[in-house]
């Protein structure tokens, strides 16, 4: 009896319903808006930093000033987590008034097997061992974990639908484009990982799939993934989402286009930035 007490007043202190329930309503849903609004703002202002004064602080960019450099698998994993495990513990905690509606589900749902995947299986894909810095680590936990209760908030709790909404074009077409988006990032990935063979080091211009036109093919993926998300969910916080993803990864995708350019000279020119034909 005194295991299963301790064990429920554990799962109460973690998971308080009460508190939820409390802060459920109209005021919630306003400043769910707020923070979606400021999440762009500071974006905008974040990535005009990063490309005009700081320099790219990632990757192959990445140099001490950004802080300690973390192991990039670990570091990697616990970043990501938050995005999946927010929402899971709105699901499990919060009873929200919405998750008896499969349109909220789906789209939940849609949310919680991108990042399953980002945080627990892609980590441990990652070749080379590439550290990640400190700056960069907690750029990205913070953002995960906004991110996670601003989407899992809204689905769980204030995105309403209509009872025909998974019959309706734009929640066709948008989970399509989740699909493809997904699909393109994920064999994108994979280009990148098997670039080299084993004991070979250094750089080497990818090929195949969606990097014969275009240089950010992995990252144009993932916009594409959540601009699909956007037009399925239709609402204020999955389309702040999508513009997040365009403005960060699409200067990702501008400095990697200029670095190939400087590192390669029979860089194909043709290529585009980040989409096929236009940019």
């Amino acid at each position: 009896m005194a295991v299963e007490s301790a064990a429920r007043l554990a799962w109460t202190l973690l998971c308080p319903r009460d508190f939820w329930q409390r802060v459920s309503g109209p005021q919630e849903e306003q400043l769910l808006k707020l923070m979606s609004y400021t999440l762009v703002g500071f974006l905008i202002l974040a990535v005009g930093f990063v490309l005009h004064c700081a320099g790219a602080p990632y990757g192959r960019y990445a140099s001490a000033s950004y802080g300690y450099p973390l192991p990039g698998t670990l570091a990697w994993m616990v970043q990501e987590a938050p995005a999946f495990l927010f929402p899971v513990m709105l699901v499990l905690c919060s009873e929200g008034s919405r998750l008896s509606f499969w349109p909220n589900r789906f789209l939940l749902g849609l949310f919680l097997i991108h990042y399953f995947y980002r945080s627990f299986i892609f980590p441990f894909l990652i070749r080379g061992g590439k550290s990640i810095p400190f700056f960069v680590f907690v750029s990205a936990f913070i953002f995960c974990s906004y991110n996670g209760y601003l989407q899992g908030r809204s689905l769980t709790n204030y995105a309403e639908y209509s009872s025909n909404y998974l019959t309706e074009l734009r929640f066709i077409l948008g989970t399509a484009a989740w699909l493809g988006g997904l699909l393109i990032n994920m064999h994108s990935d994979y280009i990148l990982r098997n670039l080299r063979k084993p004991g070979e080091t250094g750089y080497k211009i990818p090929r195949g799939g969606m990097f014969e036109y275009i240089t950010g093919a992995n990252f144009f993926g993932e916009i594409v993934e959540w601009c699909g998300f956007a037009l399925a969910c239709n609402t204020l916080e999955s389309a702040v989402f999508a513009i997040s993803t365009l403005m960060i990864l699409g200067s990702r995708a501008y400095s990697h286009h200029q670095w190939y350019l400087n590192k390669f000279e029979d860089y194909p020119r043709s290529r585009k930035i980040l989409i096929p034909f236009v940019f």
